[in-house]
């Protein structure tokens, strides 16, 4: 299921817009638009989207870097960047304009959060294991099967308790203020060398491949315990690496590979569910301190609309876009490359926690869960998210999971 604005319109065409109403006028305009679009229906969205933001001065104007991210991709991996924009500056009638810099332009997934720690961007969007690398606590969020399902997961970024145990550590840390995330679970994704194999179905055919492993270095102990063999590779050169046959697969998630276009070089994405999944967006903690009350307000506020957004909007999109289920959509992406979405069973995925989750082999884990607690001020920080990502039955779906403001308590 193609974005209907890479269809009709070309990047020189799109680029000739935002020459004149500028690129975040732009992006905002398609992104409010539905059906086919065509370059006239842009230009005119684009103008009035253009209009509506500069009809008055702001009084802070924020740089959003949203590392590979673009009006085309966010229709796949619904992670809110351009929601939250439009709803904030909105919110706070102009008080705060953003600019939305995408695709790279300005910031990765590798680079993003330091770019962001040193203010040469306000706000950042990539993964919070990508992140890691620049920000360690993150690393709380990565411990091996702490988080069942991806209900568990908004659960826990709802819950009262995340302040203590995520965002606090980060604005004190890292100077990064926590806003909103893409929940998911990931899970290995095979390249070519599969796509003649059956179905994966069970851990024993995954040992001794060659995997790619983002940033997170508890992520990595997962991958060893596991016998995976996780090799660091940026992420902008994965879909070489899958190409090319350097690696075998590749630890991510479905929409991630959807939205980069990997799945022509992924035969099966095999939903082991190991660890987690966050596709974040985070800002400078001095910036968000250094604005008046009413616009911190309004900020948790747009944050907390862009979650409860998320949390629909990307279920709808794995089934309906990406092609995360059995039996997949017509049309969706995974269906039209061939891409085998494999659901491993949940005695499979009990059998892969008993070989790497603390809980069942606590040893390779201590001084990493050492290390974080005491980041945390002396949490048990393992211990304390496995609990609450249980509150909820297990087979609540994510629609289900209550929106909360966080921060309220």
């Amino acid at each position: 299921m193609k974005n209907q604005v890479s269809d009709k319109i070309s990047r020189r065409e799109l680029l000739r817009v935002a020459g004149r109403y500028g690129l975040s006028s732009t992006l905002l305009g398609a992104a409010a638009l539905t059906g086919a679009i065509t370059l006239p229906r842009l230009a005119e969205a684009a103008n009035s989207t253009y209009e509506k933001r500069f009809s008055s001065e702001p009084k802070h104007t924020l740089r959003f870097g949203a590392a590979g991210f673009n009006e085309r991709n966010l229709l796949i991996e619904r992670a809110g960047c351009l929601e939250f924009v439009r709803d904030l500056e909105e919110r706070t009638d102009g008080e705060i304009r953003v600019e939305f810099i995408g695709d790279n332009q300005i910031c990765g997934q590798l680079d993003c959060v330091s770019k962001t720690q040193a203010g040469a961007v306000d706000i950042y969007a990539a993964s919070t294991q990508n992140s890691a690398g620049g920000a360690p606590y993150y690393n709380v969020l990565d411990y091996a099967y702490m988080f069942p399902t991806r209900a568990s997961q908004y659960h826990f970024l709802y819950h009262p308790a995340s302040e203590q145990i995520l965002r606090e550590p980060l604005r004190k840390m890292h100077n990064l203020h926590f806003l909103f995330s893409v929940c998911q679970l990931r899970g290995l994704n095979m390249g070519l060398g599969w796509a003649d194999r059956p179905d994966v179905t069970s851990i024993e055919e995954l040992f001794g491949t060659k995997n790619r492993v983002t940033g997170t270095q508890l992520g990595r102990i997962a991958m060893q315990l596991l016998n995976l063999n996780p090799t660091p590779i940026a992420w902008e050169e994965t879909l070489d690496g899958l190409r090319q046959g350097l690696i075998d697969g590749a630890e991510t998630w479905s929409s991630a590979v959807a939205y980069a276009n990997m799945s022509p070089v992924v035969s099966q994405v095999i939903d082991l569910r190991f660890f987690s999944g966050f596709e974040h967006t985070a800002m400078n903690n001095e910036v968000f301190e250094s604005l008046e009350s009413h616009l911190q307000d309004a900020i948790m506020e747009s944050a907390y609309f862009t979650q409860a957004l998320i949390q629909g909007a990307h279920e709808a999109a794995l089934v309906n876009t990406v092609g995360h289920s059995v039996p997949q959509l017509p049309g969706t992406i995974f269906a039209e490359h061939g891409t085998r979405f494999v659901p491993l069973s949940d005695e499979e995925r009990e059998k892969a926690a008993r070989m790497c989750a603390p809980e069942h082999v606590p040893a390779p884990w201590e001084e990493w869960r050492e290390r974080i607690n005491g980041w945390s001020g002396g949490i048990d920080t393992y211990t304390e998210v496995h609990r609450i990502a249980r509150e909820l039955p297990a087979d609540t779906l994510v629609e289900n999971v209550e929106p909360r403001r966080w921060w309220k308590g």
